[in-house]
């Protein structure tokens, strides 16, 4: 599988710079071809999808984060073995807009942990959906950039 065998679209992060009322924000990812090996790297060794706390969702930066317009790839891996599961290309902007944007949905919430969701489709259809609160952002050494990840209360890294 190949990077741009998939796409990413961002949603409800726009209520942040309007003033709008709270909503979870949403990542959709939208596979085109591949469509086999993808499904077989969220299958389990129980033949059953993975799982939410089977599954991590990172961004590691190809350009110091200072630089400008820098990108990176965000990526989906399978918690248990470390495997990528699919990859794709953003920009750092984005990635960082998304993470405030589900910074304030938690702080609007009882818990104040933020969440968002992550949905991923093979050919416009859904084949899973996860609900997560940890995103992980790594400088392009491969060293976290804690004050930009999204890292719940509570959780030790």
């Amino acid at each position: 599988m190949r990077r741009e065998d998939f796409t990413l679209t961002v949603s409800h992060v726009k209520w942040v710079s309007t003033g709008g009322a709270p909503e979870q924000p949403h990542v959709r990812i939208d596979c085109h071809g591949a469509d086999t090996q993808l499904v077989n790297r969220l299958t389990g060794s129980d033949n059953e999808l993975l799982t939410n706390e089977e599954t991590d969702v990172a961004f590691r930066l190809h350009d110091p984060i200072d630089d400008e317009n820098p990108a990176g790839v965000v990526s989906v891996t399978n918690r248990i073995t470390g495997s990528f599961i699919l990859e794709l290309n953003e920009f750092v902007e984005d990635v960082l807009q998304f993470i405030q944007a589900t910074r304030e949905y938690g702080a609007s919430t009882e818990n104040g942990d933020g969440t968002y969701q992550v949905e991923i489709f093979v050919d416009d259809e859904p084949l899973v959906t996860y609900e997560k609160s940890t995103f992980l952002i790594y400088d392009p050494d491969g060293n976290l950039l804690r004050s930009q990840s999204l890292i719940p209360s509570g959780i030790e890294l």
